[in-house]
């Protein structure tokens, strides 16, 4: 167990109570979470170093790498027919070529076995990619449930403990449980918050219409506002081709992180979207504490956020660019110091 935790829960207790067998198993628990948690996080960190959307990326390149090169195939394979057919005398050169017919021929046929074994291992390579990317959506879940694990058994031990020993322990200790209990809260989100990044895929299918304007009223109906924010919708939002759930949260991680990083008096976040050729652009505008231009790609990828605030998880962000990706959209943010930011975000019609 981590020496300082452990002096200090010691500190504030009696010896009766160091001595109790209760404590005595919430310490030995404590100590296995510890023994085991640095090595999952470092192994968590790892499996979702490769996102199954960089995953999904590969795979869509090397298809179209490979459609590419069978379109090469079948025209080779119909210039070898017509100078087989045609018989063009070996004296004879085509035009800024140093091959007579024959050769021509038999240089065409072998560049063609050679595209053709080329693609056979980028076909083996692609299952190979698919295999991982599924075996590293099972890992990061099998991880995330260990780590879960210790943290359950943290919770229930404190819960007792504060239960077991109420009225016995001073402010002090009070307020240690109930600052373990809050990182295990903590902690327990961000392992949810890394699930539902897993989770989300391009290869998902299951699309059909989702009335936005309707999914944002139920949205900020359900989420806790505090009194000085006021949300207002400046359009009617239309109806997309999309999954309500994925779609549900990526406004809800967008307004989080506007009520989150707004430190006005009177905050405003204001909604709207317009008409772009085959895309809807949505705009999400707020007059929060702003962005500074060198965070603007910073802030959408995983794990990172700009201030060490105790219920930032730095995943939102890269929750929501991913939704916006599997839907064939981009993201980008405008922002001034002190004034706000714009959060542009396209989905397709």
């Amino acid at each position: 167990m981590n020496s300082l935790l452990k002096l200090q829960i010691r500190k504030y207790l009696s010896e009766e109570q160091v001595s109790s067998e209760g404590l005595a198993q919430f310490l030995d628990a404590v100590n296995r979470s510890y023994t085991n948690f640095d090595e999952q996080y470092v192994m968590q960190q790892r499996a979702m170093a490769i996102s199954s959307e960089e995953l999904f990326d590969a795979n869509e390149k090397l298809k179209k790498e490979a459609e590419d090169q069978q379109v090469v195939i079948d025209k080779l394979k119909r210039v070898i027919e017509t100078l087989k057919f045609y018989q063009l005398p070996e004296d004879q050169k085509l035009e800024n070529v140093e091959l007579d017919g024959l050769k021509l021929v038999e240089f065409i046929d072998n560049q063609t076995k050679e595209i053709v074994e080329i693609n056979k291992q980028r076909e083996k390579l692609l299952s190979e990619l698919a295999l991982q990317n599924q075996e590293l959506s099972d890992y990061a879940h099998m991880v995330s449930h260990d780590l879960k694990s210790p943290l359950r058994s943290i919770d229930a031990l404190t819960s007792w403990l504060k239960e077991d020993y109420a009225g016995k322990l001073d402010d002090k200790g009070n307020d240690n449980i109930n600052l373990i209990r809050d990182h295990v809260a903590k902690m327990d989100t961000l392992i949810n918050g890394i699930l539902e990044y897993s989770t989300i895929s391009k290869t998902e299918t299951e699309t059909y219409d989702v009335d936005i304007d309707k999914l944002l009223d139920n949205s900020i109906g359900m989420m806790h506002l505090p009194p000085h924010i006021s949300i207002v919708k400046l359009s009617k939002l239309p109806t997309i081709k999309g999954n309500k759930y994925r779609l549900q949260q990526l406004f809800q991680n967008l307004i989080d992180n506007a009520i989150k990083y707004n430190n006005k008096a009177e905050g405003l976040i204001e909604i709207s979207a317009e008409a772009d050729n085959d895309y809807w652009v949505f705009k999400l505008k707020d007059n929060g504490k702003g962005i500074e231009k060198t965070y603007y790609e910073k802030i959408f990828k995983t794990f990172q956020k700009l201030e060490n605030t105790p219920d930032s998880l730095g995943i939102g962000l890269s929750i929501v660019k991913k939704i916006v990706e599997l839907y064939g959209g981009k993201i980008w943010v405008e922002s001034k110091l002190n004034v706000g930011s714009i959060f542009y975000f396209t989905l397709r019609k």
